[in-house]
């Protein structure tokens, strides 16, 4: 089972519902839930919900080491085949659509890195700033730079190894290659949410996690010693925190980055996850359908503990 959809929808609740039932385990995908002590910036599981349920793929990295999608496709895929072996029912959850596919349906072939282009950028990165490398991206490649984050230097960086070394868009290796190696029988399940129902969650989270410590959370890392300039502290929510202890934001205006850069972000989830003929949406009530879906699915009978509305 693939619980698939964007932020703020209720991935995480209905999941421990189902897998609980089911005896079940969870596989994150969550590129950001992999990193250990980011845990309120990341909405990670409880405690408490991981001693119900057991997770995999969660806390495996520290945050200045490096993880990306091949590195969680092959791990992930380990995990799905020993929890196959004994039996255990798999359930895929998070809102990193290219983590799913990657496991699912197997990688791009793109061009092997070349360090004298990879260092050529990353020295105009280091010099001018992201902003510069990414408005390069949008003059050469705008389809690829209309999909990735403005911040994630990264990513911005291989599109344009990419286009450097075949000439052509990391989008239409995308497109062209045929995703077509799928070992896994896949039942996927989508919670859409109103946008007008999903902004105010989203605000309501946000506002939750500041409350709950996430600028303490970000003062602790720094403490550690990391950079700020690393992946995981310029992602979501974690660099509009890392600006506020800098002095560049009030904690008001913070807030008010944080829920405008998710809701962004989950405009693009739903961009990626609807392009998917293969999810099956239902709402966050629809536990009825849901269960009737899953039991189909697994060939099993269950019940899940609530009835009550995801949050």
């Amino acid at each position: 089972m693939v619980i698939c959809s964007p932020t703020a929808t209720g991935k995480t609740r209905l999941a421990i519902e189902l897998a609980e039932a089911v005896g079940g385990e969870i596989v994150n995908a969550d590129s950001l839930q992999v990193y250990r002590y980011l845990n309120i910036g990341t909405a990670k599981p409880t405690r408490e919900e991981r001693a119900r349920v057991p997770h995999h793929l969660i806390d495996v990295v520290d945050p200045d080491e490096e993880f990306n999608v091949a590195i969680y496709a092959g791990q992930a895929r380990a995990v799905i085949d020993r929890l196959a072996d004994a039996g255990k029912p798999v359930f895929v959850v998070g809102g990193t659509g290219l983590y799913i596919r990657a496991l699912l349906q197997g990688m791009i072939e793109t061009p092997p890195v070349d360090e004298n282009i990879r260092n050529y950028y990353k020295g105009l990165r280091d010099r001018f700033g992201r902003q510069y490398i990414y408005g390069l991206l949008e003059q050469r490649d705008p389809q690829a730079a209309r999909r990735i984050n403005v911040n994630d230097s990264v990513r911005v960086i291989r599109a344009l190894e990419v286009l450097d070394q075949s000439g052509q868009s990391i989008v239409e290796m995308q497109r062209n290659h045929l995703f077509a190696d799928c070992p896994y029988d896949v039942c996927k399940i989508g919670l859409a949410v109103e946008r007008a129902e999903l902004k105010e969650r989203i605000a309501f989270r946000s506002a939750k996690m500041m409350e709950a410590g996430l600028i303490e959370e970000v003062r602790g890392l720094l403490a550690q010693g990391y950079s700020p300039d690393i992946k995981p502290l310029q992602s979501l929510g974690y660099k509009q925190v890392v600006d506020f202890i800098h002095g560049i934001n009030d904690r008001e205006r913070t807030l008010d980055l944080v829920v405008r850069e998710t809701w962004r972000y989950a405009k693009r989830q739903m961009t990626w996850f609807l392009a998917d003929k293969t999810i099956r949406w239902f709402t966050p009530d629809q536990y009825q359908a849901i269960q009737k879906t899953v039991e189909s699915f697994l060939n099993i009978k269950i019940s899940i503990r609530t009835n009550e509305p995801v949050q």
